[in-house]
């Protein structure tokens, strides 16, 4: 059995990562530290885990484990890991924006790895830390990468992706409250998400002259959870031949699945999925994905690294129907 300890346990990503966690066959967690819930039972937090566990939040943490997952806000891993020096024994998978970036993977002594399966599964498997990829970077980047890895973005990517409530955060802020949420549609941090970042470097390591621009409209939809994304480019290849590759390169990938039909968010809420659909219209390529923000974007993810790093199959603890009714 993982040993397994989580840092910041009250948010949405963290909720989603224990309720796999206590199902998971594999895994055991020795505690659950958050500042803001310390001694509360974890089921009065995570509702729909009443009756699934008595774990509580705790103020300690135990350096004797095997693996840590830090849940925490932006910018607070890198704090938290100065205050709190872990034992090189131990693991970490981290699901903050902190060790994303290559000029951020080297921190404390520790080298983190990007953790998106569909790129990086062999170092992965050989890691010691984990960067868990972004959301929108996931649902993105898997739009682009088979076509990275063939040298074909050669042209300017335009890119419209919408997310729900749940990517902003448990957090109470003016664009995430009912009243403002409810019956409307709003973009924000057009063009300079920070994600891109993240999304560059990826393409840039299997297409090394990659230059083009990424034209990123992030969007907010009035539901709870989810992110679809279209992304579209000028492309001569065929649309045949261009399905070839999406399949050839994704044919060890569990979750990510190359659909023949278009996608739709119901299909994927409450998995670890992403789908993809491709068509063209004259010289223009359309990739519609589809993920779920809070699995495949954020903690289904770090359960898929988490086995990797293990030597489990990829696929444990994370086979989930999806909420389609």
């Amino acid at each position: 059995m993982i040993k397994i300890g989580i840092i910041g346990g009250a948010g949405y990503t963290a909720g989603e990562l224990i309720r796999l966690l206590l199902k998971h066959p594999e895994a055991n967690i020795d505690f659950i530290y958050s500042t803001s819930s310390s001694g509360q039972l974890v089921s009065a937090i995570h509702q729909d885990l009443v009756g699934e566990t008595a774990l509580q939040f705790s103020n300690k943490i135990n350096s004797k484990i095997d693996l840590l997952f830090l849940c925490l806000g932006h910018g607070n891993s890198k704090q938290f890991l100065k205050n709190n020096p872990v034992p090189s024994t131990v693991k970490i998978i981290d699901l903050s924006n902190d060790f994303r970036l290559m000029a951020d993977s080297d921190f404390n002594a520790r080298t983190f790895t990007y953790g998106l399966t569909e790129l990086n599964k062999k170092q992965i498997i050989k890691a010691q830390n984990i960067a868990n990829p972004g959301c929108f970077a996931t649902a993105i980047q898997l739009a682009l990468l088979p076509l990275a890895a063939n040298g074909l973005l050669y042209n300017a990517v335009h890119i419209n992706a919408v997310t729900g409530a749940t990517g902003a955060g448990t957090k109470p802020s003016a664009t995430t409250h009912f009243t403002w949420r409810d019956n409307n549609f709003s973009h924000y941090k057009a063009f300079s998400h920070q994600h891109l970042d993240e999304i560059t470097e990826s393409i840039q390591s299997l297409q090394t002259d990659f230059s083009q621009d990424l034209n990123f409209i992030p969007n907010r939809g009035n539901f709870s959870r989810g992110i679809f994304a279209t992304s579209y480019l000028e492309i001569d290849e065929c649309l045949e031949a261009i399905q070839s590759l999406y399949k050839s390169y994704y044919k060890d990938a569990p979750f990510t699945i190359i659909s023949e039909n278009e996608v739709h968010l119901k299909q994927v809420v409450n998995t670890n999925k992403c789908l993809i659909h491709l068509s063209k219209y004259k010289n223009k390529l359309l990739i519609s994905s589809v993920i779920d923000n809070l699995l495949k974007g954020a903690s289904g993810q770090a359960v898929e690294n988490m086995n990797l790093m293990f030597g489990l199959d990829q696929a444990m603890g994370l086979q989930l129907k999806a909420n389609y009714f």
